[in-house]
């Protein structure tokens, strides 16, 4: 019994020292930043003019583009942005895609997205969607 309480407890212990917990990320690694949408859970986004988008202002300002332009006021908190009042441009696309993400980004960020930043690359996402961008600037 001595030999299972030890082993518990020295993995345990080693668990820790492995697992440090992902930390989050900070508004000062968005802000001033311009991000490009490269894939939408795994599949590659299509070319398009203008080419969708993010981009983190002063205080978390979060405006972009997909098919409409979108602006907000966004909050970072524990790893999870949210923009609680998204303004959005109200145009249909000839594109279904842009169309569709233009949905996507306005729930996504209401409702608030995980975010993880990795080098160049951001990732947004939900519990049915991932959105991954490339930095441009």
């Amino acid at each position: 019994m001595k030999k299972l309480v030890a082993l518990t407890l020295c993995s345990l212990a080693l668990t820790g020292c492995v697992n440090p917990g992902k930390a989050s990320v900070q508004p000062e690694q968005l802000q001033g930043h311009r991000f490009v949408l490269e894939t939408v859970n795994g599949t590659a986004v299509k070319p398009a003019t203008p080419s969708p988008e993010i981009t983190f202002g002063e205080k978390m300002a979060v405006s972009g583009v997909m098919c409409n332009r979108f602006n907000g006021a966004g909050k970072l908190s524990e790893g999870e942005l949210r923009v609680k009042s998204m303004a959005m441009t109200r145009k249909l696309c000839a594109e279904p895609q842009l169309n569709e993400l233009d949905q996507s980004i306005g729930d996504m960020l209401r409702a608030g997205a995980q975010v993880d930043l990795t080098a160049d690359q951001l990732t947004l996402a939900t519990a049915d969607k991932t959105l991954m961008f490339k930095r441009a600037e």
